[in-house]
């Protein structure tokens, strides 16, 4: 067969079979026949996380079931629904999801279970809105997990593919709300060192963005929550950043035509929370990201040490965006237990080049206390990473309680959970 790449063409997967089941009985049914099974999200990730040595089921096929719950305030889905179809429909019924990533691209369990996020100093990862799962575990029974009745619920949201193939989630909900976006440009690196609390907390959700050619964010991003029918006039300047007087891209010389409504024009909370538009593919996926979070008490010194190597980060890259992400209780998220800020990197197509770069930029930042993204590349050691997860023996130990043989483990999960490659 031929082998399938991920969206940005950077991996080809190794496994031996992809599936593409229409129900709940054919994943069981897959599950019981194999050896080695992963469940494959939007391919997305830019590592081999999603990947298996046998088989993989993608859930593209399934029917994609939403089922609202207006009285508990909550939306069960198929986990293979991606969050631009899911936020449409909750739209037009009146209600809303606390955030959403950049792209509403990717798929809502493969987001969940490697804690891609959003923004927002109040602003959990996306797996923050998960109050149930429904799961075909290695045996090929299904099981629902929740956080109301199951006290290890938190080791298994974010749980890297490793429980089992995720058939269902429900997310919690609240009523539908309206955003306005502006921009700013050219806000000085050291504005930050006493404002940056200030600015972050300025908008619903924040985005700053660099090339790091100079000491400068050359965009920054604030998409505000406003009454339905209300106007909010932006201030001229940002801490001696102008407001911008039309809408762009975060790479300057890219149209602005695949970016979410900007210029304080107020629209749905989906069609402003992510940065790139739903009916517009953002880009070929010829590009490498890679991310890193820190302790938010370490945001400006972490930002100066990046500054400080922007003569080697500047010329492969595209763009690096700076995001504020809240505290959660999620076993395997980079924010367990502390708000952090997530820097984030999108590269040119040239993986050598940026896995020369990597471990320059995680040895600046090791100070800093630095864990990167789950899904995107990394060169970090796995015992350095793996020292950053105080929870991680107990999620060890879930994965071998549901998974005793290991059906759903792959050389990614072997290397950086449990230590053994």
């Amino acid at each position: 067969m031929t082998k399938q790449s991920n969206w940005a063409g950077n991996y080809e997967y190794e496994a031996v079979r992809i599936h593409h089941p229409k129900t709940v009985e054919q994943v069981q049914e897959l599950v019981r026949q194999s050896r080695k099974i992963r469940a494959l999200g939007t391919c997305h990730s830019f590592n081999s996380i999603a990947d298996s040595t046998e088989d993989l089921v993608s859930l593209d096929h399934f029917d994609p079931l939403i089922s609202l719950d207006k009285e508990n305030l909550t939306v069960t889905v198929a986990g293979g629904i991606r969050y631009g179809e899911l936020s449409g429909y909750l739209h037009q019924q009146g209600f809303a999801l606390h955030n959403l990533a950049s792209l509403p691209h990717i798929s809502v369990a493969g987001a969940c279970a490697t804690a891609t996020h959003g923004s927002g100093d109040n602003h959990g990862n996306l797996a923050t809105a998960v109050s149930a799962m429904e799961l075909v575990i290695a045996d090929g029974t299904v099981i629902v997990v929740s956080r109301k009745q199951d006290d290890l619920f938190q080791g298994m949201v974010v749980g890297l593919g490793g429980f089992g193939i995720v058939t269902k989630l429900t997310l919690n909900i609240q009523p539908t709300f309206n955003l306005s976006q502006d921009v700013y440009e050219n806000l000085s690196l050291f504005e930050l060192e006493n404002h940056f609390d200030e600015i972050t907390s300025s908008a619903y959700s924040t985005s700053l963005f660099t090339d790091w050619k100079g000491e400068a964010f050359n965009q920054v991003w604030l998409k505000r929550r406003i009454a339905k029918g209300t106007i909010l006039k932006a201030e001229p300047e940002l801490f001696g950043a102008a407001l911008a007087t039309r809408n762009l891209h975060p790479i300057a010389n890219i149209s602005a035509e695949n970016c979410t409504e900007q210029m304080g024009v107020s629209g749905p909370w989906h069609e402003r929370l992510p940065h790139f538009r739903m009916d517009h593919t953002p880009s070929s996926g010829e590009e490498l990201q890679s991310e890193y979070f820190v302790p938010r008490q370490h945001a400006y010194q972490a930002l100066l040490k990046i500054s400080q190597l922007r003569e080697r980060i500047a010329l492969p890259l595209l763009i690096s965006e700076i995001r504020t992400v809240a505290a959660d209780d999620l076993w395997m998220s980079p924010c367990y237990k502390q708000d952090c800020v997530a820097i984030h990197f999108t590269w040119i197509k040239n993986e050598p080049v940026v896995r020369n770069l990597l471990p320059i930029i995680e040895q600046g930042l090791a100070p800093f206390h630095v864990c990167p993204h789950w899904g995107k590349l990394f060169t970090m050691s796995p015992t350095h990473l793996m020292s950053h997860y105080h929870k991680l023996q107990d999620f060890r130990e879930l994965l071998r309680q549901h998974d005793p043989h290991g059906k759903f483990r792959n050389p990614f999960l072997d290397t950086y959970i449990f230590g053994t490659n």
